[in-house]
């Protein structure tokens, strides 16, 4: 018998802790998803444990940014940037740490960051940095970055379905908004995460212990880059063409290829199939719950398989995940940057990632509520913004000037839209790089680094003009006010009118919290 130790609470919704568990766990009439739904439906908001958990010291000062924004935008760069040449330049320290570059003034008085980011430099003063960014594991876990999860390993790094993962906080948001979500809630741009690196599959943006419906709606892009790059593939250069270092005017984002429909399926069709899979994604979690086997076995997926996949194939997963796009003739032509003018692309950057922000501005503006821009993998690994080796070549070629661009047109064109203030972006990646430089036969890097390492986030009521926390003279640790990736996540939920110690339930009906531990942030808010 599980015991549950611990004082008798009451949740801000009258219910027990042991009501909540009884609810969600013993398998009665009235699950906990029924509960939240019911309390979606009735107006009363998703349910808080706030009850269960005390508030973040100081929570009660911020209330008046509960709720501030409306949507998201997430840059991520993936691959681990470099805080030295991006936000963190340390120009008094020894040449092996130093590097380079040279520091450029920003709109901040007495803020300086890396010299190729001039555009971001002037906008400084509508951003907020954070220089202590910190957390223990020195892995590309993008998941640590963007879940919940309280813990992650490089088996969970490599595989998306580990049945550890917790969902994505675009999943969480689609979860909890259920019944009131626009369509689609939640897309990731410009391919399906990590589908370009044939070396490796990595977890993250995915729905996790919710169920794979709650993964985002990704789009697809097949053009080759318009510019030849040298990747370093094992023992010798490859060239390949990378969309992240050019892609041409013509060159379009558009829905995933395996969403497309067969000729043979209307949308009548299409609305039956895909009730008929939320239906066995349910029945899926129910088997889950009360099966002994593990999650994942080939019991239950081949009975489930054997009744989700319709005669000849004609439908799968990833169709049901991108019907929204197929559907909504506004989010197809929100992806339609021929619509745009080349001057306006332009300011963007005609890279993958540049026109990738440009159609996430755009999906926003057509009702999106959550757009994730990934800078990802594009053939092999150790590319994107994993700069072991060819370091500032990359960096002053590729990476910071398609950054600056892309993020510096995004925050002018939110604001001319009148968006900026209740549009939260987030410029994130998983972890840092060493402070000292290191020299092989392939030229200058720097390795990966967790100890502190420098995030961006602006807009929907985050603070303007200011830096959070300090790295030491070296950028190697932090000398105070350390941040976690998961007082990031808990500071967005707070912003997005969700209390970030809100439970859901797990695969088995258990409630977990959003995010496994962290606080709101007040240095952050406006």
């Amino acid at each position: 018998m599980l015991r549950i130790l611990g004082s008798r609470r009451t949740l801000c919704d009258g219910l027990s802790r042991r009501e909540m568990l009884r609810i969600g766990g013993l398998g009665g009439a009235l699950t906990l998803a029924d509960l939240w739904r019911r309390q979606a439906a009735s107006g009363t908001g998703v349910a808080s444990a706030a009850g269960e958990r005390s508030q973040p010291a100081g929570a009660g000062a911020t209330s008046a940014s509960f709720g501030r924004a409306k949507r998201i935008i997430l840059l991520y760069l993936y691959g681990a940037a470099a805080q030295h040449e991006l936000y963190d330049p340390k120009p008094d320290a020894p040449a092996e740490i130093r590097g380079k570059f040279n520091p450029i003034a920003t709109a901040v008085p007495g803020v300086q960051i890396g010299e190729h980011l001039p555009r971001l430099a002037r906008l400084a003063d509508r951003v907020t940095f954070i220089r202590s960014m910190t957390h223990p594991y020195n892995i590309h876990s993008a998941a640590y970055t963007l879940t919940g999860v309280d813990r992650v390993d490089i088996p969970m790094e490599l595989d998306p379905y580990d049945n550890r993962h917790w969902p994505f906080f675009g999943s969480v948001l689609e979860y909890l908004a259920r019944g009131r979500e626009s369509f689609p809630f939640n897309v990731a741009l410009p391919f399906l995460f990590s589908s370009r690196c044939p070396e490796f599959d990595r977890g993250g943006p995915y729905g996790g212990f919710l169920g794979r419906r709650f993964n985002p709606v990704w789009t697809e892009f097949e053009p080759e880059g318009s510019s030849v790059v040298k990747r370093w593939r094992g023992n010798a250069d490859q060239e390949i063409r990378d969309p992240f270092a050019g892609i041409s005017p013509d060159d379009r984002l558009t829905v995933s290829r395996d969403a497309r429909l067969a000729p043979e399926i209307t949308l009548d069709r299409l609305d039956r199939r895909r009730s008929l899979l939320e239906q066995l994604e349910d029945e899926r979690r129910r088997l889950e719950s009360t099966s002994r086997l593990p999650r994942g076995t080939a019991a239950i997926d081949s009975a489930l398989a054997s009744r989700s996949r319709p005669a000849g194939g004609t439908y799968d997963r990833f169709q049901e995940m991108a019907y929204s796009l197929i559907t909504s003739q506004a989010l197809r032509d929100a992806l339609d940057l021929g619509r745009v003018p080349i001057e306006h692309r332009e300011r963007y950057g005609m890279t993958l990632f540049g026109q990738s922000t440009l159609a996430g501005l755009r999906l926003l503006e057509a009702g999106a509520t959550l757009v994730s821009v990934f800078w990802d993998e594009y053939g092999p690994a150790n590319s994107a913004w994993d700069t072991h080796f060819d370091h500032y070549e990359r960096l002053s070629q590729e990476l910071l000037p398609g950054l600056d661009m892309a993020l510096s047109a995004l925050i002018v064109d939110l604001q001319e839209r009148g968006m900026f203030d209740d549009t939260l972006i987030l410029c994130l990646t998983e972890h840092g790089r060493t402070p000292k430089l290191t020299e092989s036969a392939r030229g200058t890097g720097r390795e990966h680094w967790s100890d502190v390492y420098s995030n961006l986030v602006a807009g929907g009521g985050f603070a303007r003009g200011r830096v959070v926390g300090a790295s030491d003279r070296n950028g190697a640790f932090v000398e105070h006010d350390p941040v976690s990736p998961k007082d990031v996540l808990c500071t967005m939920y707070h912003l997005m009118g969700i209390d970030p110690h809100t439970m859901i339930p797990d695969r088995l009906g258990r409630p977990l919290p959003l995010v496994s531990e962290g606080r709101v942030l007040e240095q952050l808010l406006a």
